[in-house]
């Protein structure tokens, strides 16, 4: 919490994203009884979920065991989890009239259990650590919506973009609004920080970002219950990262396509940091990890505001050890710094 707000700490803080996941046999073997959207909206489990891997891995805050798409059935949209290539959207947006349909969020208790979740999490951690909240920014929700899944190079929503201004411009404000509602509920249930996933944003370039992305990020974080700490994370292309600053957040997450020290130089010293170890580097051995995870560290140069984390989140077939010996290297050395 102190280093999210920029104030000294005496310990190198790490969480990591997709903490809890695939790669763990204890989540395999809650997935063998129930599917993953069951799962997200079964608060009991997702919290079991959480609780068990910060427990293992001995990391310094919880993230929501959620989706940022489980917003999108309220919203009107037909989501499921295909047990290959990944979520789908049974609805997507293919005509400007489409938007129409996009129901605006107007209040929380159509996603109540992932507030269970929240709730469930914090006893659960019973003040330990931090717990995160957590949604989807407007444009890669926005992407989902119309190319209905994932892509690899988001023709069709960079398309409609162009093609229909003023439709998209409709859509992005209806999802920065919903959002921010959604998070907000987080914030009453209970989280103590909230991150924002900007997961899919590097595809735009950075004029598209400034006229068709940045100003619907900013109205989501402006509508963010003040006091509580937000990380915005928009990976993918480090030339971003000053819109993303402008966007808003008190804590910008990089990725590992630019080193620490270039990012914070672009962002500001006035911001915390979040980053950055390439995700490939726990499938390596522990003096590769020591190795890389001391570089990050001391571009950190002491300075206050500053998370280790992945780049992107832990991927599956990561052996659990290494993330375990990842979290304890990063706490050794961080007593160094």
């Amino acid at each position: 919490m102190r280093a999210v707000q920029c104030q000294p700490v005496t310990s190198q803080p790490i969480w990591l994203m997709r903490q809890a996941g695939r790669y763990m046999i204890e989540y395999q073997r809650v997935r063998e009884k129930v599917s993953f959207l069951e799962l997200c909206k079964r608060p009991e489990l997702a919290a079991e979920v959480m609780l068990t891997a910060v427990q293992r891995l001995g990391v310094d805050a919880a993230i929501l065991f959620s989706d940022i798409l489980l917003i999108l059935e309220p919203m009107g949209f037909q989501l499921e989890f295909a047990a290959e290539g990944g979520p789908k959207i049974g609805n997507p947006i293919r005509q400007p009239d489409d938007v129409d349909r996009v129901r605006e969020l107007s209040a929380v208790e159509p996603l109540h259990f992932v507030m269970d979740a929240v709730r469930y999490t914090r006893e659960g951690l019973d003040g330990t650590k931090p717990l995160i909240g957590f949604a989807g920014a407007p444009f890669t929700l926005a992407a989902y919506m119309v190319e209905g899944g994932s892509s690899r190079n988001f023709q069709q929503v960079k398309a409609f973009m162009h093609l229909y201004p003023a439709k998209w411009h409709d859509l992005m404000r209806r999802i920065a609004l919903s959002t921010a509602r959604y998070l907000n509920g987080q914030i009453d249930a209970g989280v103590q920080i909230v991150q924002i996933f900007d997961s899919w944003v590097g595809c735009v370039s950075d004029e598209d970002y400034k006229k068709y992305v940045l100003p619907y990020s900013k109205m989501l974080i402006d509508l963010i219950l003040p006091g509580t700490p937000i990380i915005h994370f928009a990976p993918g292309n480090p030339m971003l990262l000053p819109r993303v600053r402008d966007a808003g957040g008190h804590v910008i997450g990089i990725d590992w396509r630019i080193a620490l020290d270039k990012a914070w130089e672009m962002i500001g010293h006035d911001r915390a940091i979040q980053g950055n170890l390439d995700p490939a580097i726990l499938f390596t051995d522990r003096d590769t990890i020591r190795h890389h995870a001391q570089h990050i560290i001391r571009l950190a140069e002491r300075q206050p505001g500053f998370v280790f984390n992945l780049g992107s989140g832990i991927m599956p077939q990561t052996p659990v050890d290494n993330v375990i010996a990842l979290v304890d290297i990063v706490h050794e050395l961080g007593q160094m710094r």
